[in-house]
């Protein structure tokens, strides 16, 4: 994979956080209405690319038989059209470090910490994508402990306009959203409504 910048050059890193078509388009887990924050995602990516920062993206791609599927219907299954990035934000998947995740927290993704780790200028992460109150908050407040333990002072930035979450039976959109931010912000995350760029 060729690296916008050397590892010791990055200051700045957006995540994009599961953004699958198994969340976005088609399955058991998708919820079309979290189309409308990909324009924003866009908006964003071009922008880092311009500055010639980094990009990560997160794919949830599971085995067949995973754990979590004991708590969630069975979705992005590995192999299959779900695990794959929607078809909008592909031409950026090329340029960016890739990482696939059987869990709800992209922490524990193989690599994810050990290349964190090498970005020793690392100054904010920016995370955007879904879901807010699952994988954002399971990615952000771990990764808010994770610099804590180390003692590193980096900035973790979320646009409110950059994530959302799914609605259903037991799952109310707005009520999950907004109890996902006061969690995160609690943390010491930094929450916005937009990054003006």
């Amino acid at each position: 994979m060729e690296k916008m910048k050397e590892w010791k050059e990055i200051e700045k890193l957006l995540i994009n956080v599961d953004m699958v078509n198994g969340f976005v388009k088609k399955g058991a887990m998708a919820d079309s209405y979290i189309e409308h924050i990909v324009p924003e995602h866009i908006k964003l990516m071009e922008h880092m690319q311009k500055e010639g920062e980094a990009i990560a993206i997160i794919k949830d791609t599971h085995k067949k038989n995973c754990r979590e599927f004991n708590r969630y219907p069975a979705h992005c299954v590995e192999g299959t059209e779900e695990a794959e990035l929607i078809e909008e934000l592909k031409p950026f998947e090329k340029d960016a470090f890739v990482y696939q995740k059987n869990s709800t927290s992209t922490v524990y993704a193989p690599d994810f910490l050990g290349n964190i780790d090498k970005m020793i200028n690392l100054k904010e992460i920016i995370i955007i994508g879904c879901c807010t109150d699952i994988c954002i908050l399971n990615l952000a407040i771990p990764l808010q402990n994770y610099f804590d333990q180390k003692d590193r002072e980096i900035k973790i930035t979320i646009p409110k306009n950059a994530v959302e979450t799914y609605e259903g039976p037991n799952h109310k959109r707005e009520k999950y959203n907004e109890m996902a931010f006061k969690f995160m912000e609690q943390a010491g995350i930094h929450l916005v409504e937009n990054l003006a760029i």
